[in-house]
């Protein structure tokens, strides 16, 4: 093992035992480019159990529709439900949620629901089309998806984010039918979550969770309709139904890869280390599993930011989270900006936050992350809130080939054709050669005979 990875750092995939401070990594080390490869690396083997478990509960539902959905609530929800009119919330149990709220909590859900879809509004793509000067017309037509399904986690926890983040996107991107799913163990309902859905818009709320809930959106029952796509994020078993049922003949999309969250802070003199303390600790309190890190061009600033971490912990009600997050950290130092960048770029983090002089033209350099936070003022926190944008984002370093949640997720685009006449003996004689050299002689008879009339 490298000793270097050992005491409490956990790569991504990797696990490791508790330390009190977060380890460094420094640039100047002789084996910096294997310990920091090794810091890169994630496993990506799937829980035999989970996986096994989930293809048992997809095929179950794909073949007995509401029924297997009835029993796996009772048995995982412990919720009795006798038939699936049950779980299917009534049309104005939302706005009974939303007119229960608070003016304050309702009104920093409208705040931020209505900054999402102003944000959104920019996103949305046009159809367009040109004319070729045979009268050829070529184009492409934008057409949103039909059906969406949108997971939230339910019971004591309240994400209410989670919804206007997933939902309003489809909304703009002019969606048919947005139906949602969260849990209610033992019926527990959440008015911020059901708030939430009323002024997002959503069109259904069925009470139910885990894989059953993933795999009636996927494929459909009696009562719960088919989606095209299935978003949102949920536990490990929530994570691979999507996984796998997107994986199957006929499945949905779905949004991105799931993982623990993310974030790397890149830092120098200029920063303010109490702000960096709170950033890295408003992920790490996620999970014990999520991933902080903090690439620093000076190592004053390192320690600075490892006492404010140590002095916030003490009043945080999530501490006990935090620190096994913590537990797992790095801090690695770097001798300049572009060297972070770089280090960034490899990494592709859920969320980087740039606290550094010069980070507005630094920002110009990154291309693998979620999402980029510019200079100090601009806390992750803001970004999984009120900014704007989606805060549905891929971890694992899938931002080196996905995007997070957008009005473009919702969307699709279809290629239009229209060939004159005269176009199409222009174009007869060069598809049906290609067409030949590939040895698919119907395609060349097909060319030919427009060529020939």
């Amino acid at each position: 093992a490298d000793p270097a990875l050992a005491g409490g750092i956990r790569c991504r995939g990797g696990k490791g035992r508790c330390m009190s401070s977060i380890a460094r990594l420094s640039t100047r080390d002789a084996e910096f480019e294997g310990k920091l490869d090794s810091l890169l690396a994630f496993d990506a083997t799937q829980d035999v159990a989970i996986e096994g478990a989930v293809e048992k509960i997809i095929a179950d539902v794909k073949a007995r529709g509401d029924e297997a959905v009835l029993e796996y609530t009772r048995l995982f929800d412990q919720w009795n439900a006798r038939s699936m009119d049950e779980l299917r919330l009534a049309p104005q149990e939302p706005a009974r949620a939303l007119a229960r709220l608070s003016s304050a909590q309702r009104g920093a859900l409208e705040t931020a629901a209505e900054r999402i879809r102003a944000y959104h509004r920019k996103q949305v793509l046009s159809s367009w089309h040109y004319t070729e000067p045979d009268g050829t017309m070529l184009g492409q037509k934008i057409t949103p998806l039909d059906r969406v399904g949108v997971y939230v986690p339910g019971g004591k926890a309240a994400y209410p984010s989670t919804v206007l983040m997933n939902v309003l996107p489809a909304r703009v991107a002019g969606v048919g039918s947005v139906v949602m799913v969260v849990p209610t163990p033992r019926g527990e309902r959440n008015d911020l979550v059901l708030a939430a859905a009323s002024i997002a818009g959503v069109d259904q709320i069925f009470t139910i969770g885990g894989a059953q809930a993933v795999a009636a959106l996927a494929y459909g029952t009696r009562t719960i309709s088919q989606t095209d796509k299935v978003v949102g994020p949920g536990n490990a078993y929530v994570s691979e139904a999507k996984r796998y049922a997107a994986s199957l003949p006929g499945g949905p999309q779905i949004d991105t890869p799931a993982g623990p969250s993310e974030l790397m802070v890149v830092a120098d003199d200029s920063a303010r280390a109490d702000f960096v303390a709170a950033d890295l600790l408003s992920q790490a309190e996620h999970d014990g599993d999520a991933q902080v890190l903090l690439v620093a061009a000076s190592p004053s600033l390192a320690t600075r930011v490892q006492e404010e971490l140590a002095h916030q912990l003490k009043t945080l009600p999530r501490a006990e989270i935090a620190t096994r997050s913590l537990e797992n950290a790095r801090c690695i130092l770097v001798e300049d900006a572009d060297t972070a960048i770089d280090i960034a770029n490899l990494y592709a983090p859920e969320h980087l936050s740039l606290q550094i002089a010069g980070a507005e033209a630094l920002a110009e350099s990154v291309r693998n992350a979620g999402a980029v936070f510019i200079g100090p003022w601009s806390a992750e926190t803001f970004g999984d809130y009120v900014c704007g944008p989606s805060h549905v984002l891929p971890t694992d370093g899938a931002a080196r080939a996905w995007s997070g949640v957008n009005v473009a997720s919702f969307m699709k685009c279809v290629n239009v054709q229209t060939l004159t006449q005269t176009g199409a003996h222009e174009l007869a004689r060069a598809a049906a050669r290609l067409a030949r050299l590939e040895g698919l002689e119907a395609h060349a008879r097909a060319a030919d005979l427009r060529g020939a009339h």
